[in-house]
């Protein structure tokens, strides 16, 4: 039921995320660890007219990368992991960003929620990322009473079909970022409202008190 009518209300399931090809979503998205995506999207222009591909990305002078992506925060971390991961490309996976999650975790500053970014963006795979977003409003649904974005994970991909699973994230984040935000959730321009359990509107009766995915 939530999937459905999100897709209704969301009809194209987009990553927010500028990039063209798989090692700049990969970069974009270690970027946007505690950031907005509107402000790394203000930045990777510059990264990658510098640094376009993991060759010359894993030579960068890591004072000179640190300085493109200060206003992102955690920037002498950030620079650290995106060398790193261009090394780790070149050096395990010819240059190419892998396909596999096992893989892809295994790069500098890529967890699960990263990976399953790429494979369901870039790839047309199976992968359900778990971030702030999709954590706080299947809580809020009723989807899940876990907190850990993995048992989070597992759990919403048991009620959908694999191929649903990264559309469904993409909306529930773009949801979560438009209509429930964590402080403020617009119940009322929300087309969840009548099957969240958590509502700020007085619930009608005979109202749906359980959701479904």
């Amino acid at each position: 039921m939530v999937a459905e009518r999100l897709a209704v209300e969301y009809p194209e399931a987009v990553c927010e995320l500028d990039h063209t090809n798989a090692f700049e979503l990969l970069a974009a998205t270690i970027l946007s660890a505690q950031c907005t995506d509107a402000r790394v999207n203000m930045v990777t222009p510059a990264l990658f007219a510098r640094y376009p591909d993991p060759q010359t990305l894993a030579g960068a002078d890591p004072s000179e990368l640190e300085e493109i992506v200060r206003s992102t925060g955690f920037f002498q971390t950030k620079a650290k992991n995106l060398i790193g991961m261009a090394q780790a490309l070149l050096e395990r996976y010819d240059g190419e960003v892998p396909t596999e999650l096992d893989d892809l975790v295994t790069l500098p500053g890529v967890g699960r929620k990263t990976g399953n970014v790429l494979r369901t963006v870039v790839f047309d795979l199976p992968g359900l990322p778990v971030d702030t977003h999709v954590g706080r409003l299947s809580r809020r649904l009723g989807l899940t009473q876990q907190d850990d974005p993995v048992k989070v994970e597992h759990e919403l991909e048991s009620f959908l079909p694999p191929a649903a699973w990264g559309p469904f994230s993409l909306r529930t984040i773009l949801h979560g970022r438009r209509v429930c935000d964590a402080k403020k959730p617009r119940c009322a321009d929300c087309v969840l409202e009548d099957v969240c359990p958590s509502s700020s509107l007085p619930r009608r009766r005979g109202a749906a008190n359980t959701t479904k995915a």
